[in-house]
């Protein structure tokens, strides 16, 4: 504990002290701070997450569009199968009856699975290798001294690994598409488009749990587009 100035004999004034920091607790606290940046910031706040439990499937998905500021989700196929990736695993978090600090952790790690494939145009193999670093942080650890740590027990961290295998992993090559396709290859309409980029375009709809077949290829005949302001 720092000590803050004060008189002693002989009328002198000592400056504020600083406590030395054993070797024990300077590994500690990196420790503490390497642990803070596995999955940081959080994607959502806990008032948000607050709110998403306290209303139905729909609703989970208006105030998910508000969180994204997704503005074009009757348009734009990219907002629209986003949303639905986070929608889709808000509601299957729901239903393993997760924590608050578990729904934060695993919705940013959703998050932090697509901020790697769009920024570090990380492959699956070096996603699935990210995911196994990640969850041996915060997952079930055999080490005495992880264990505060855990967030997940071994039956949840399981649970997550086999749902993103489904979800993301499965769909990898498409969500891959999505980011990185030029403007003239995701533009969907009548004006004859590629034959490849329309059939991968057909296929993400078709992908478990998406949305769009009824929020935009149903859309009063518009032409929905991957590409969005």
């Amino acid at each position: 504990m720092a000590i803050s100035g004060g008189t002693i004999p002989g009328g002198t004034t000592p400056a504020a002290l600083t406590p030395v920091r054993t070797s024990t607790e300077s590994e500690r606290d990196d420790e503490f701070q390497e642990h803070e940046k596995i999955l940081s910031p959080d994607f959502l706040s806990v008032a948000q997450i607050t709110e998403l439990l306290a209303v139905d499937v729909d609703g989970v998905q208006r105030k998910l569009e508000t969180f994204l500021n997704f503005k074009n989700i009757k348009t734009c196929l990219k907002e629209a199968i986003l949303l639905d990736y986070y929608v889709s695993g808000f509601l299957w978090a729901r239903g393993m009856d997760f924590s608050i600090i578990q729904y934060s952790q695993f919705m940013t790690l959703l998050d932090m699975l697509l901020h790697n494939l769009k920024t570090l145009h990380m492959s699956l193999e070096d996603s699935l290798k990210w995911l196994g670093e990640v969850m041996a942080e915060i997952g079930p650890s055999h080490l005495p001294k992880n264990e505060k740590w855990n967030i997940f027990d071994i039956k949840q961290a399981n649970a997550i690994i086999d749902y993103l295998k489904i979800s993301l992993f499965q769909h990898y090559k498409l969500y891959e598409f999505l980011f990185f396709s030029t403007r003239e290859e995701i533009v969907i309409g009548t004006e004859a488009p590629p034959v490849q980029p329309t059939l991968a375009c057909s296929s993400l709809t078709e992908a478990p749990g998406i949305l769009v077949k009824n929020q935009v290829f149903h859309m009063n005949g518009s032409s929905p587009k991957l590409d969005c302001p």
